[in-house]
């Protein structure tokens, strides 16, 4: 029977783990994961009411994979859309105020965020005619030829701040967001390439004999998104080892021809090995073996970020807050990075009478924060709170949760990178890498590569018996 390890018990590793029993049967899987629980930075902690999550607060349905992964768990009952509010209310704090983000033309129209130049350009994009220059663009250089420099320093910042708590001045856009190169090579505008996307998905739809689809939502589940992670170790069963950290693989000839070394002279024999664990980790991992590969996966960057979830009296709380939460861009290098309000995107995030909002500080320009004691993070993003909606009472409720190692930064020259990494892999035949250090942060993209890889194992496994 062949057998596979899997290092590291994240949502792409579980997801190489349950696809790989599907895409080969017989296979034996072996999980192996540091912690003392699965799912990476994905957990949901409930304390008095209040239902924190520690790492992402949702998923989105832009791809079907994620959400055909929660139908075929029978988890469809379980999971709950984002309100309509936290969908059409987004905002930024600038200029020492809540404002929102425009929602469509007419909101582009009407919004201070924009001077009546800054809107001529942004509304101007699908007919700018910017061929790309020859080299790999910023995020912020691409919207400033495509938009101008008012919608980057605005928009794109929110964005860029809002996914990756990241510097849009820093990250590549074709490997942060790589649609939107694409939509204008092919339509000649972004604008015009989300309008064909959108077409597209109708047409689909209906050659399906689906319903013509809405808007993207995000989703999570009545319980937090524990409820996936727990569904998932669920299939993965007794092949799944917690507090078990691997320290180095090696190679040799013969039936088994990789060697997993944990601590405490722990080995696995294994047919294949599929590294799904954070690149900082990979990069030890395989140090041994190929030091350049290791050099390379230890190259890419991290921010730090510190979780503040904060509970109210809701009698506390002037306005409405019925939105998802706003921004606070990077470019303006205050106290927090954002602020999500958690009880109005989704159902009994707090007890009755009370809210949750769960602010998020640190990122690539304040790495510092991560570092502060609980009481001045919590002083801190209790009097941004306070400047920005007007809040009169103090925290009821405090959970602070420190990420040193956060979200990957595709910094220029990631896909560069990646591109180096696979071709030194590839000298190691049944080595596999994949987790959200190289294809996409989000937990969809986690779940779109695991699938992936897991094929990749399955032909490599087929290939590799004996005739």
């Amino acid at each position: 029977m062949p057998h596979v390890v899997v290092v590291g018990g994240g949502l792409s590793g579980l997801t190489v783990a349950l696809r790989l029993k599907q895409f080969s049967p017989g296979t034996a899987v072996t999980v192996l994961e540091p912690r003392d629980r699965p799912g990476g930075n994905i957990y949901t902690e409930s304390d008095r009411g209040f239902r924190v999550e520690h790492g992402p607060n949702g998923y989105l349905d832009r791809t079907p994979a994620l959400p055909n992964l929660v139908r075929e768990l029978g988890l469809e009952g379980q999971a709950i859309a984002a309100s309509d509010g936290s969908r059409k209310n987004r905002y930024v704090f600038l200029r020492n105020k809540l404002r929102k983000l425009p929602g469509g033309p007419l909101g582009l129209l009407t919004t201070s965020l924009l001077s009546l130049r800054g809107k001529w350009q942004l509304l101007a994009e699908p007919w700018r005619k910017t061929p790309p220059p020859g080299h790999e663009e910023t995020i912020q250089e691409f919207v400033t030829r495509r938009a101008g420099s008012e919608a980057a320093n605005v928009f794109a910042d929110a964005l860029v701040t809002g996914i990756h708590g990241g510097d849009p001045a820093l990250l590549s856009v074709s490997a942060a967001f790589p649609r939107l190169p694409v939509m204008e090579r092919d339509a000649g505008s972004i604008v015009r390439g989300f309008m064909r996307a959108a077409k597209k998905r109708k047409e689909d739809a209906k050659a399906n004999n689906q319903p013509p689809p809405g808007p993207m939502r995000m989703w999570s589940f009545r319980d937090g998104l524990q409820v996936l992670v727990d569904a998932l170790a669920a299939q993965v069963g007794s092949g799944l080892h917690c507090g078990t950290r691997v320290e180095a693989v090696s190679e040799a000839a013969g039936v088994a021809p990789w060697t997993v070394h944990g601590q405490s002279g722990y080995t696995w024999s294994a047919d294949a090995v599929v590294l799904a664990c954070p690149s900082y980790e990979q990069a030890g991992i395989v140090s041994d073996i190929n030091p350049e590969l290791s050099a390379e996966m230890a190259a890419i960057p991290y921010n730090r970020i510190a979780v503040v979830a904060l509970g109210y009296r809701a009698e506390h709380c002037p306005g409405k807050h019925d939105g998802f939460g706003y921004i606070a861009p990077q470019n303006t290098r205050r106290d927090l990075l954002g602020v999500q309000w958690c009880s109005s995107i989704f159902p009994d995030r707090a007890p009755q009478g009370f809210v949750l909002w769960r602010a998020l500080c640190g990122g690539v320009h304040r790495a510092e924060q991560i570092d502060w004691p609980d009481e001045q993070l919590v002083k801190a993003v209790h009097g941004e709170i306070t400047l920005a909606m007007g809040v009169t009472g103090t925290p009821v409720f405090k959970k602070v949760v420190r990420w040193p190692n956060a979200i990957p930064q595709y910094v220029l020259g990631h896909l560069d990178r990646v591109a180096r990494i696979d071709a030194l892999a590839s000298r190691h035949p049944g080595l596999f890498l994949t987790g959200n250090s190289y294809r996409g942060v989000a937990m969809a993209d986690c779940v779109e590569q695991g699938e992936a890889v897991a094929a990749k194992v399955a032909l490599h496994l087929q290939r590799a018996k004996p005739r």
